[in-house]
């Protein structure tokens, strides 16, 4: 019988599973801490890849890149990550390593994990949770969106690990092969802050990323009052799921590093980064108001108008560009 592992619930799949997993080994680190680190927070608009024919927008760095990010900025930190081409041959190894007492990090598909009530399930791959042991056929799995400890059968969790599509798992798994007995803040925290600030800030040389990229949507928003109305109402819909229901929402992950500022402030002893903390959570509200303008927009609700909802975002835009260029030098 497998020990119980300590399952906290988190707000984001992949912050929360680092969390726990480092936690597990002895590293204390709160989900905030690891988003943080990892430079996790961003924002992108992506015209070329679609989601269900509409742009991708993110508010976060790409799946993974946190986790790997991590591996990185954390010294000492060994992560492996393993992908298999074959079903049998990524389930021996997730076997292997649960006989060994190791606990292991999965990315897998949300829609074959039937412990998903079946309206949340969808076809995204790039969900993380870990599994911590396992009792013949059943694997027993601390999914951090949860707020309980669950367990999934072998074969559906080996079609959920070898989903095919966009960001397809490929069997991944990962799981630290060394971990530090302490992190040097010092040193770590001013190289994070100043890198989500170059990438972030208004002189990011990607045109489709932060304060350029929320420029950019703010300029498409307005140029939908000479669409047609049912065509810019999909748009706006689109706006609030890619921001409020997918992973932690754009509000959701301003509020995250709202929390990492904070930590970092009482860590660095810094006035400077206590008041951009609070400035980033003012900003996660206005995040929180752009959406609800655009579901009032999208269902034909209220007075709000194309460029009313463009004037908010470009809002937020310059709010973002202030604070990152703040943040620019630190240290």
């Amino acid at each position: 019988m497998t020990e119980p592992f300590e399952h906290r619930h988190a707000a984001h799949c992949e912050t929360g599973v680092m969390s726990a997993m480092l936690r597990y080994h002895g590293l204390t680190i709160s989900e905030p801490m690891a988003f943080g680190l990892a430079s996790g927070i961003t924002f992108a608009y992506i015209p070329l890849v679609k989601i269900n024919g509409l742009p991708l927008i993110a508010y976060r760095t790409p799946p993974r890149m946190i986790i790997r990010a991590l591996s990185r900025r954390i010294g000492g930190l060994k992560m492996v990550f393993e992908k298999f081409r074959r079903e049998a041959d990524g389930e021996r190894a997730l076997n292997r390593l649960l006989d060994d007492g190791k606990v292991v990090g999965l990315q897998a598909s949300v829609f074959f994990l039937p412990y998903f009530p079946p309206n949340m399930r969808f076809h995204f791959n790039a969900h993380n949770l870990l599994v911590y042991g396992r009792e013949e056929a059943q694997y027993q799995v601390s999914d951090p969106v949860f707020s309980h400890l669950v367990t999934v059968d072998g074969a559906s969790l080996s079609k959920a690990r070898f989903a095919k599509g966009a960001l397809a798992p490929k069997g991944l798994i990962y799981y630290p092969a060394k971990v530090p007995d302490e992190i040097d803040f010092d040193s770590v925290l001013p190289k994070s802050i100043r890198f989500s600030a170059k990438i972030n800030g208004a002189r990011s040389p990607v045109p489709i990323a932060g304060v350029k990229g929320i420029q950019r949507v703010a300029g498409q928003i307005r140029k939908l009052d000479k669409a047609q109305e049912r065509d810019a109402n999909l748009y706006l819909g689109h706006i609030v799921r890619m921001q409020e229901e997918i992973g932690t929402g754009g509000g959701g992950f301003r509020f995250m590093y709202a929390s990492f500022l904070q930590e970092a402030a009482e860590i660095l002893r810094s006035d400077l980064l206590a008041d951009a903390a609070e400035e980033m959570s003012e900003i996660g509200d206005e995040w929180r108001l752009f959406a609800l303008m655009c579901a009032r927009k999208s269902k034909a609700r209220y007075d709000d108008t194309f460029d009313g909802i463009a004037d908010q975002l470009e809002k937020i835009a310059g709010r973002e560009a202030s604070l990152f260029a703040r943040l620019h030098n630190y240290r």
